[in-house]
């Protein structure tokens, strides 16, 4: 009996999905040997990069080291810079005229909550210290505009862990060179003007513009959100979830440093909007600002206005792209011998740099899991989307559990955002559970969330939700060991800022002298 082995994987678009996906799999599948698999990659000269967000989370560090690039490198050709947290402003309560801020920083160092979960003391024991100031010291390094290394640090490594801001363009590019120079992909600039299935209803091949007709075991759908493979001819419906997250369209201006000098925030700034939010992204050489809101909750002229009025002056010559988002994911993302990652599989707002994570982990899922031979399909595949599906649903409970515990109701659409027909069962669920208990890993039991028990801890105590442990108090007897630990934070926090350089400074020495490699 013929065994047919996988032995040429097409993957149809570029970008940061298409090179990611690439890279993972020409990693993992070892293809600079020529009896191993083959990949090619074949995307578009007019089609540019999307670039909706321009943020990482921390697994991106493990990601560069995994394909051999080089942090240094990274900082120098993709105008990169270090992410800390996530800053979310005016989410909690309306905004007052005052001139202080309400606001909560969602780190990346995570509390040590195995050795004694200090979330429960801080909920007995409040006082004016936030609960991110209470459980690690990464905050007060975001406030102070610190970077989260120095330069005797080698790379990938730091007094925090961390992620990056980056230039989605020049880090395709980067991307790009890696896989093709280092890793053995093939890679051709031209249209795909059709797919040609054979009578199982697998793509056979592709017929180009330039190159002919190309032929593959596996075809890999990044083409976006127009998804030509996986919903253009195999026909795979896309989820809408616009009824729970109902922001749908992007403006993005880029925006120059008005002195060379000027101060990069080491996280990224989410300030809430009527509408919507504003994202404000510190690049080496330019910050990426851009309004994502709900069409349904305000017009595009007032959502532009609303930016340009956050910008201030500068903006005035600028232009904004406007950028429409499908809110949701297909259904099947891995149907026959076509697999969707990236846009094409789904999308939601950028609010936790969701896009970037999503991406990175079904290409790495993919590569892990790949296939022999054309038998193996079918098991793996259902796999597959099993665990997509389920990974969607929970970062998009995550996502909206940031609008639908706020108390802003200064306009219908943070009213329409609490309303239950807009909340998802399991996060009604787990909320009402956290009333009266504090999250734990036991409602955290898939080895796939996407975000963790520490990620909703910051975000749930940083908007202040009411768990009430009065009735349980007595079950937490380590009052003076938390509060010892406490102030060894602060006073390690001290010890970070004494030791640690302005962002700013800190990227220009790496470019200029580089870190020590691993």
């Amino acid at each position: 009996m013929k065994v047919e082995q996988i032995k040429q994987v097409i993957i149809v678009g570029g970008g940061t999905a298409g090179w990611l996906t690439a890279n993972h799999l020409a990693k993992t599948l070892n293809c600079t040997n020529p009896l191993s698999v083959q990949i090619t990659l074949i995307e578009s000269k007019n089609i540019p990069t999307i670039g909706v967000g321009e943020g990482t989370v921390p697994v991106m560090c493990q990601t560069l080291a995994h394909f051999g690039i080089s942090e240094t490198d990274f900082i120098r050709q993709c105008d990169a810079t270090f992410k800390h947290s996530i800053k979310f402003i005016d989410w909690l309560d309306n905004p007052t005229d005052n001139k202080k801020e309400n606001y909560f920083h969602h780190l990346f160092n995570y509390p040590n909550i195995e050795e004694l979960d200090l979330t429960p003391y801080w909920l007995l024991n409040k006082n004016n210290t936030s609960y991110a100031n209470s459980v690690s010291t990464q905050g007060y390094m975001c406030d102070q505009g610190l970077g989260p290394k120095n330069m005797t640090h080698r790379e990938f490594e730091g007094m925090a862990s961390y992620a990056y801001h980056l230039d989605a363009a020049k880090f395709s590019a980067l991307l790009t060179d890696n896989a093709v120079n280092k890793l053995g992909v093939k890679h051709i600039l031209t249209d795909v003007l059709d797919a040609k299935l054979n009578v199982a209803g697998d793509i056979e091949s592709l017929q180009t513009k330039c190159a002919g007709t190309v032929s593959g075991d596996i075809f890999i759908d990044c083409t976006g959100f127009a998804a030509k493979l996986l919903g253009d001819k195999l026909k795979v419906p896309f989820i809408d979830q616009s009824h729970i997250l109902f922001a749908d369209t992007a403006l993005a201006i880029q925006v120059p440093y008005q002195n060379p000098d000027d101060p990069i925030n080491p996280y990224t700034n989410a300030t809430a909007k009527e509408a919507g939010w504003i994202w404000d992204i510190g690049l080496s050489s330019r910050r990426g600002i851009g309004h994502v809101y709900s069409s349904n909750h305000t017009s595009d002229d007032q959502a532009e206005q609303t930016l340009r009025d956050y910008i201030g002056p500068q903006a005035d010559d600028l232009t904004a792209r406007k950028i429409a988002m499908q809110v949701g994911y297909r259904k099947t993302p891995w149907k026959n011998n076509c697999i969707a990652i990236g846009l094409s599989q789904g999308f939601v707002e950028p609010l936790e740099a969701t896009g970037l994570l999503v991406f990175d982990i079904t290409a790495r899922m993919l590569a892990q899991n790949f296939p022999a031979t054309r038998k193996a399909i079918p098991a793996i595949s259902e796999r597959f989307n099993d665990n997509i599906t389920g990974l969607w649903q929970k970062v998009i409970d995550f996502i909206k559990l940031h609008y639908c515990i706020s108390r802003r109701d200064d306009s219908q659409f943070w009213l329409d955002n609490r309303a239950s027909s807009s909340i998802s069962d399991s996060l009604q669920s787990n909320l009402a559970l956290w009333r009266d208990t504090v999250p734990n890993k036991y409602n955290f039991t898939s080895a796939l969330e996407g975000f963790n028990l520490e990620n909703y801890l910051y975000v749930l105590y940083g908007m202040e939700f009411p768990t009430n442990l009065q009735p349980i108090a007595t079950r937490f007897e380590a009052h003076q060991q938390a509060a010892f630990t406490m102030e060894q934070i602060a006073q390690a926090a001290n010890y970070c800022q004494q030791q640690l350089i302005p962002h700013r400074e800190l990227i220009e020495k790496i470019k200029r002298y580089g870190l020590t490699k691993i």
